[in-house]
This record gives C-alpha cells, sequence and structure tokens, in this order.
C-alpha cells in the first residue's frame, strides 16, 4: 500500500510539471479536410458584392474584375471602386471600347497602375474573342495581365475547374496548417503544392472562396482565433503553439528615402490646375500628375525653382506629402503659384478645371498634392522621446561675473541641559470599602487623631 501511494504521488508530481491540456485542445491526427472548411463556409461565407450567392451561377465578368482589382488591396478599399466599375463598365464589352483615360480615371486611388492597364488590353483581347473567357488555367494566362492565381481563382470560382487559388490569405492558413518553416517566397512552390492536393473535385470554387474568409476572418495575421478554426485540430503550428510566427519570412529592407518638388499652378477664373501626364514606363505610367522634379535620395530643395514648369511667383508651402512606395518613401515639397487666365500651358501639359479633376486619372500621391495645395497643413511638431530635462533656473545676467559671497558660519546654539523631572507623588490609599469593615465597627475619620484633652486632676478622697 505504501509503495502504491509513492507511485501515485510521484506520478502527480510529474504530471504538475507536463503542460496541462483541456478539452478543446487538439489531438494529433490526419491533415486538413476540405469538407471540414465546406461545412464551415455554408454558415459563415461573407456577402460581397463580387460574390455570387449560394446556388448562383458567377459571372465571369466580375469574379474577373474582383480578382484584379483585390491584388495588393483590402476588400474595404475595393468595394466602393468595384460598384462605380460596374456602373461605368457593365460588361467586357464597354470596357474594352472606352478610351485609357476614361479606365485609367476611374481606377485612380487603388494604385499598381500597371494592373489597369493590362485589365483594359485584357478586356479588348476577351471582347475580340467573343467576349467569352477562357474556362482553363492554361487558356486564361495567355490574357494580358493574369498570372498563376488570378488564372486559379478564376477557373475554381467562375467555371468549377479544380485548380487551387493561392494568395496572401492562403499562404498563411497552409503554411500554419502544415508548419511549413521554408520562408516565403521560397515556400510558395510547396504551398501551392499543399493547397491543390486539397482542392475538392466537387465545389472547388466555394473551397478557394472559403480559404480566402478563412485567412481573412480567422486565421488572421495576429491573435488568430483558433477556437473558431475548423482546422484546429489538425493545424500542426497551433498543436506546436506557435501559430502566430507563421508563415516565415525574409525581411525586406525598403529603399532609400526620396525627395523631390511639385509645382501646382492654379490659373485665376476657373481655379484650373496645370497637370501633365507620365510616360507610359515607368511608376505611374501615364498617371496624371502636377508638374514636378525628379525624385532622387539627394535633392536640393533649395534649388527646386529651378525645375518649375513656367515663370511664377512660386510660393513654398509648410509641410511635406509624404508617400510610400513598394521599394522606397517619398517626400514631396509643394510650391504653388496663381497665374493669369490667359496663361498658356506649356508644351505636353493642359490645365484641368478644378471641378474636372476628378475625371483626371490622378493616382493617390498626386490627389495628396493638390488637396496639400489648396489646403496646406503645417508640419507636426515632433515631441522629445522620454521624460523632458528640468532646465535650471534662470540666472541674473552678471551674477556669474560676480565672486561668491562669503558669509560667516552661524554660532553655534548653547546647549541645555534637560533637568529630570521629580518623581511624583504617591496617591493617597484608598478607603476600605463597607464590606471590608466588621459588623459594628465605625469607619474611622481621615486624617490624625484629634489631641486628647486633660481635665483637672481628681482628688483622692
Amino acid at each position: 500500500m505504501i509503495a502504491a501511494g509513492l507511485r501515485l504521488c510521484s506520478a502527480i508530481l510529474v504530471d504538475l510539471t507536463m503542460p496541462l491540456r483541456t478539452a478543446t485542445d487538439p489531438e494529433p491526427g490526419p491533415g486538413p479536410r476540405a469538407d471540414d472548411l465546406l461545412a464551415w463556409y455554408d454558415r459563415h461565407r461573407r456577402v460581397l458584392p463580387w460574390r455570387a450567392l449560394a446556388g448562383e451561377v458567377p459571372e465571369p465578368y466580375r469574379v474577373w474584375l474582383s480578382e484584379v482589382m483585390l491584388q495588393q488591396t483590402t476588400i474595404a478599399a475595393v468595394r466602393p471602386y468595384f460598384e462605380r466599375f460596374l456602373t461605368r463598365f457593365p460588361d467586357v464589352f464597354a470596357l474594352a471600347d472606352a478610351p485609357e483615360e476614361a479606365v485609367m480615371s476611374a481606377w485612380a486611388g487603388l494604385g499598381y497602375y500597371s494592373r489597369a492597364r493590362n485589365l483594359h488590353a485584357c478586356a479588348k483581347a476577351v471582347a475580340a474573342g467573343g467576349g467569352r473567357f477562357p474556362d482553363t488555367a492554361e487558356g486564361l494566362r495567355k490574357l494580358p495581365g493574369i498570372g498563376a492565381y488570378t488564372a486559379g481563382a478564376i477557373a475554381a470560382i467562375a467555371f468549377d475547374r479544380q485548380e487551387a487559388a493561392v494568395d496572401g490569405n492562403v499562404e498563411r492558413v497552409l503554411s500554419r496548417a502544415y508548419a511549413v518553416e521554408t520562408p516565403l517566397p521560397g515556400s510558395r512552390p510547396e504551398i501551392r503544392r499543399l493547397t491543390q492536393a486539397l482542392v475538392p473535385a466537387d465545389r472547388p470554387g466555394d473551397f478557394a472562396q472559403a480559404l480566402m474568409d478563412l485567412g481573412a476572418t480567422i486565421c488572421t495575421p495576429k491573435r488568430p482565433a483558433c477556437a473558431l478554426c475548423p482546422w484546429m485540430r489538425p493545424c500542426r503550428a497551433r498543436a506546436l503553439g506557435i501559430q502566430e510566427t507563421f508563415p516565415r519570412k525574409i525581411k525586406v529592407t525598403k529603399g532609400a528615402l526620396r525627395r523631390g518638388a511639385a509645382f501646382v499652378a492654379i490659373r485665376s477664373g476657373d481655379e484650373a490646375v496645370l497637370l501633365r501626364t507620365r510616360a507610359p514606363e515607368g511608376l505611374l505610367g501615364n498617371m496624371a500628375e502636377p508638374p514636378g522634379s525628379a525624385w532622387e535620395p539627394d535633392y536640393d530643395v533649395a534649388a527646386a525653382l529651378l525645375d518649375a514648369p513656367l515663370d511664377a511667383r512660386w510660393k513654398r508651402l509648410p509641410g511635406l506629402v509624404r508617400h510610400g512606395f513598394t521599394h522606397f518613401p517619398l517626400e514631396l515639397t509643394v510650391f504653388v503659384a496663381r497665374v493669369a487666365l490667359a496663361t498658356a500651358a506649356p508644351s505636353g501639359m493642359r490645365f484641368t478645371p478644378r471641378s474636372a479633376l476628378d475625371d483626371e486619372p490622378l493616382p493617390g500621391l498626386m490627389r495628396k498634392v493638390l488637396a496639400h495645395a489648396f489646403d496646406p497643413k503645417p508640419e507636426p511638431e515632433k515631441k522629445p522621446r522620454g521624460r523632458p530635462k528640468k532646465e535650471p533656473p534662470p540666472m541674473p545676467l552678471l551674477a556669474a561675473m560676480e565672486p561668491p559671497v562669503s558669509m560667516p558660519d552661524p554660532e553655534p546654539r548653547p546647549r541645555v541641559r534637560a533637568v529630570p523631572k521629580p518623581p511624583p507623588k504617591p496617591a493617597p490609599a484608598p478607603p476600605p470599602e463597607a464590606d471590608d469593615l466588621l459588623e459594628g465597627e465605625v469607619e474611622p475619620p481621615a486624617g490624625p487623631p484629634p489631641p486628647r484633652r486633660r481635665g483637672p486632676a481628681r482628688r483622692r478622697s
């Protein structure tokens, strides 16, 4: 009995050193299954303007347009652009027949403007083929601007092909589910192979959209809601408790800060703004902008007026316009000038009325420049980090010149010896209680007894 009790105690002590498990902790088992994900998707699928409802047949034009717009952009940013785009170009033929300036204007603000040019070229190619998109991933990849991910997504969602659509959300979900240690982008072939192996023959389009929804709502980059995930039990990263460390990534450092100047010439009378179109090649190709300088790391703002597009009284505005590109950050100093109504636009430039600026293909950076020109904001003060240093009290001007004044030491105070206190007088003894007297006795008076009187001596007879 004693030996059994000791063994039981030792087992309890060993268990206390191990991490505690709860009923909700996953048990090791097989890998993730498509059926579990589709069951979750049927209950929690998101309603999006480009997504067909349950039981509806997806429209390839809407699927293609949304997938191109969603590349490197959030759903919240794409939603208003998608609805306006459909109103302006309701089908692929309307988009193909539109001038490029109108397409770029409708796209302005979404960024990565080469996508808009490829979108227009792709619409022309599809329209020339009768308006029907190819229904295979191989055929879709032959169209302008459609890569591996977009081809897989369109083939799966629009045509129910058994193709994998691997975007950033899917990379995060699969790298956690299988604990893929190879950092991105080197792990993309492996993640694509793992995803393709999971795509079911039935409902591949719903599976692709379910993976996207899972990564966007549950398996988020930070603090994923693992308790709500349909793949919680088979997720290897979650079993190890390191799910937030996936996917592994190689840190990419951005380029050096570049600086430049932008010149906003406003024509009096109609408030028209001087604009020009950028070259088709390179960054922000074929987009509109106020004329400006080159963007260089060592740009000298003091000599910026040498880059001004015309002679005018240019005023340098306070503050800077900051913008971040993929490979480098940018700071622009804005100069503003008012010119006469009869001022002619320089060669290759045009004056656009302020009311018509929305029709110009202005990227987000140039909209920031114009907003700053019409409503300049001063540069915010940089608060010092840490606790503010206390300044010493102000010193009189001649105080440092005067010699220090020596003061005599004060005389010591006389020492006073403490007089001891007299001992307290003993308190008089309390009178005896009545209960302490014997019966028949009388309490004697307090104080000394009275003197005895002496009478005359008696004579003896």
